[in-house]
C-alpha cells in the first residue's frame, strides 16, 4: 500500500508557470508514477508518466511545456508546468502504479492515487 500527496497547486495567470509535487510513501523507485487531470464536468485524463527506468511521455497538449521527473533526494515526483493557458485549469491528480506502455495512458492502469491538487489559470 502507497500513499500520494500532492503540493503546489494554486491560482495563476495565463503564460505563467507552477510546479507540482508528489511525495509518495514509499521509494518512488518502486513505481511508474504519473500526473492526470480533472477539468469540471470532464473526465479524468492522462498529462505525463516517468517510469522506473525513467523514460517520459507526455499527453500531445502539454508536450513541450510540461516537464515530469523524479527527485531522488526528496523521494518526489515533480511535475513542471510552464506556459499555462485557460485548458489547463483542473484538479491534478498524481498515481502510482506497474504500466506497460499500450496502457500508460489509461487511468485504469494506476492503483495508488493521491487526493489532487488545484490548478487554476485564471486573469
Amino acid at each position: 500500500q502507497a500513499q500520494l500527496v500532492e503540493s503546489g497547486g494554486g491560482l495563476v495567470q495565463p503564460g505563467g508557470s507552477l510546479r507540482l509535487s508528489c511525495a509518495p510513501s514509499r521509494p518512488i523507485s518502486d513505481y511508474d508514477l504519473a500526473w492526470f487531470r480533472q477539468a469540471p464536468g470532464k473526465e479524468r485524463e492522462f498529462v505525463a508518466v516517468v517510469r522506473r527506468n525513467n523514460a517520459k511521455y507526455y499527453a500531445e497538449s502539454v508536450k513541450g511545456r510540461f516537464t515530469i521527473f523524479r527527485d531522488s533526494a526528496k523521494n518526489t515526483v515533480d511535475l513542471q508546468m510552464n506556459s499555462l493557458n485557460l485548458e489547463d485549469t483542473g484538479l491534478y491528480y498524481c498515481a502510482a502504479g506497474s504500466v506497460i506502455l499500450s496502457s500508460m495512458r489509461q487511468r485504469e492502469t494506476y492503483y495508488y492515487w493521491g487526493q489532487g491538487t488545484q490548478v487554476t489559470v485564471s486573469s
